[in-house]
């Protein structure tokens, strides 16, 4: 479903995809199926959306940018491309940023480009992410630094990347 208020230039979107109101898609977007795409979202032309993705409104998503499968972008999160910036000048080639599958980025976080995210890394809400992230590692301030692991399914977890909760199921 393509909302009648977003311009979607792009042909590349998967089945069961939501795209809201306010959305700006380009042309050589690609997102997968079973996204959600809310409403005030841009997404330009170099960047890859996986199956199963949510983007909450207020996110801009960059050239150089991939959301690989099962991620969670939460509501104003801020992505950048561009470390030497400057209006009307562009770098040869935009720094490339990859939140890995099942990974998830809080609210009003800003990940700086260049980075990854590892598999099932959770940023706290208002983290400024400056570094690479490991797999199923918490991070979380000003800037972000490390404060633990999670689960799979979310919790907080110790070394074995499991927790008492769902014991890893």
């Amino acid at each position: 479903m393509i909302h009648k208020l977003a311009d979607v230039q792009s042909s590349n979107i998967g089945e069961n995809t939501n795209i809201w109101q306010f959305c700006v898609v380009l042309k050589n977007a690609k997102i997968g199926n079973n996204c959600n795409i809310n409403a005030g979202v841009v997404i330009e032309n170099d960047v890859a959306i996986g199956d199963n993705v949510t983007v909450k409104s207020g996110v801009q998503i960059w050239d150089g940018i991939t959301l690989e499968d099962n991620v969670f972008i939460g509501p104003n999160v801020t992505f950048t491309n561009d470390f030497l910036p400057r209006s009307k000048q562009y770098p040869k080639e935009f720094l490339k940023t990859t939140i890995k599958k099942s990974a998830s980025v809080g609210a009003n976080s800003t990940v700086i480009g260049g980075i990854t995210i590892g598999e099932y890394a959770m940023i706290g809400a208002g983290s400024i992410v400056t570094k690479n992230i490991g797999h199923q590692e918490l991070w979380y301030g000003n800037p972000a630094k490390h404060k633990g692991y999670v689960c799979k399914c979310g919790q907080k977890c110790d070394r074995t990347l499991i927790c008492d909760n769902c014991k890893g199921k």
